[in-house]
């Protein structure tokens, strides 16, 4: 693990650990050969997981192609886990400044922002690395997100310079719409790649569309 991995913009993997375990590392294998400017762990885990040994045998995914691999809220496993770059906030922790104590190291830190520019505010102050706005688009995936306005991302944008990412219900075809009526740096991914039976090539799709359209960050 170390600070000096960043995440700018571009495809931001989401993977839920509740898949199958080989079916997931193959899957994110693919993948990441496409690039991808970060992973995440999502914080949806199955019982009988074992926490330690999924997330060494991503990170040992995510090492070979230098790609920052994050940690959605249990940032406790940055405690037990090398292969860990970062912790990404569903919400505002109280004891941000103690968990920093704690983890004593520096790390990657971004956070979900729904549609509160408070939030916004709060992450610029923290200087954390990245937000994200959730959900742009009804999905199945994000569905304990509310639906965020365009506006609010554009807002956003005049509160803060570091990286936007949106998701929930992000395609190859919506991101030129979008990116016409909101800033952002990159989309957030789960269903979109993993579930597609060739993620490379569905990676590259999504980076032909970030390219292909004005980007007004």
């Amino acid at each position: 693990m170390m600070k000096s991995k960043k995440i700018d913009g571009g495809v931001y993997l989401v993977i839920d650990p509740g898949m199958q375990a080989d079916e997931l590392l193959f899957k994110l294998e693919q993948a990441l050969k496409a690039g991808l400017a970060a992973v995440q762990i999502w914080n949806n885990w199955a019982l009988d997981t074992d926490k330690l040994q999924l997330v060494a045998g991503v990170g040992r995914l995510c090492e070979v192609h230098r790609t920052p691999l994050i940690i959605d809220n249990d940032w406790e496993l940055m405690l037990r886990c090398p292969e860990l770059d970062g912790v990404h906030f569903d919400n505002i922790p109280p004891d941000y400044a103690e968990i920093r104590k704690k983890i004593s190291k520096p790390f990657l830190a971004g956070i979900t922002c729904s549609g509160n520019l408070d939030v916004v505010q709060w992450a610029h102050d923290q200087q954390l690395d990245y937000i994200s706005f959730c959900a742009m688009f009804p999905s199945a995936s994000a569905g304990s997100c509310t639906i965020v306005m365009p506006e609010t991302v554009t807002k956003a944008r005049k509160l803060t310079g570091m990286p936007i990412f949106v998701s929930g219900g992000i395609t190859p075809d919506n991101i030129y719409s979008l990116r016409q009526r909101a800033p952002f740096n990159g989309v957030a991914v789960i269903s979109g790649i993993m579930s597609a039976v060739e993620p490379q090539t569905k990676v590259k799709l999504y980076q032909k569309a970030l390219d292909e359209t004005t980007n007004h960050c």
